[in-house]
């Protein structure tokens, strides 16, 4: 069995040894950078399967590391490590789409639980997204959304989406015009349901509803614990 490649960025060296020796004995392959500029190099050479980012790094912090990682490829799962507890660190991360967010001190056990349970959702997305992509362009609205470019086009624009909002608008357009429970959204788009992939639908859900204000007989009503509803109005 191939061993899953960690790219882990944390410029606490005692942490680091620990964390490096832990992981491995767990039979990951592990790359440490001791910066965010060490860090970027790093991923430019390799491909990995997820990225661990401590916050707070001299040279590129963790938020600034995890766009640029991100512009380079979209679909490696990311999640940030730190030491501090502020509620806006934590929307943050959510904002720049991180898979998970854990706060030191944490059990490492926890730790290698959520990285398997991200490594192997990020296997089922891609899955679903694969199987998305053998369709032609879809047409919402006004919008042509072309989920193998990742590009949605109105009025000779277009712009681009990451991948997780591609998946996200594929489920909720394969669901149109019917009440889509919170669950059933976490379980086929996220891959699990908890608080923070909860949170992290909300950005999403945000971030989509952002996309589609060109055309306004487009929709995303919010049920209040209940669900969502992906609302297409035919036009006059």
């Amino acid at each position: 069995m191939t061993e899953k490649r960690i790219l882990l960025a944390d410029d606490d060296i005692d942490f680091g040894i620990t964390l490096k020796q832990y992981l491995e004995l767990n039979k990951f392959e592990v790359f440490w950078a001791k910066d965010g500029e060490e860090a970027l190099d790093l991923f430019k050479m390799h491909t990995f399967d997820i990225c661990i980012i401590d916050v707070m790094m001299p040279k590129l912090d963790g938020f600034k590391l995890s766009k640029k990682i991100s512009k380079k490829n979209a679909e490696t799962p990311f999640l940030f490590l730190t030491a501090r507890k502020t509620k806006e660190d934590r929307i943050k991360g959510l904002s720049l789409g991180a898979d998970d967010y854990i706060t030191k001190p944490f059990e490492v056990e926890e730790l290698i639980l959520r990285i398997n349970n991200i490594i192997k959702r990020t296997k089922q997305q891609k899955t679903i997204a694969l199987d998305a992509k053998k369709n032609e362009p879809i047409l919402i609205g006004n919008y042509i959304f072309d989920i193998e470019n990742l590009t949605l086009n109105i009025n000779n624009k277009s712009f681009k989406i990451t991948e997780k909002e591609a998946q996200l608008i594929y489920y909720l357009y394969s669901n149109k015009d019917r009440l889509i429970p919170r669950e059933d959204i976490l379980a086929n788009v996220w891959g699990h349901s908890n608080f923070f992939s909860g949170r992290s639908m909300d950005v999403f859900i945000t971030r989509v509803r952002k996309h589609f204000k060109e055309d306004k007989n487009i929709s995303i009503n919010s049920i209040r614990g209940v669900g969502l509803k992906f609302i297409i109005k035919k036009s006059n």
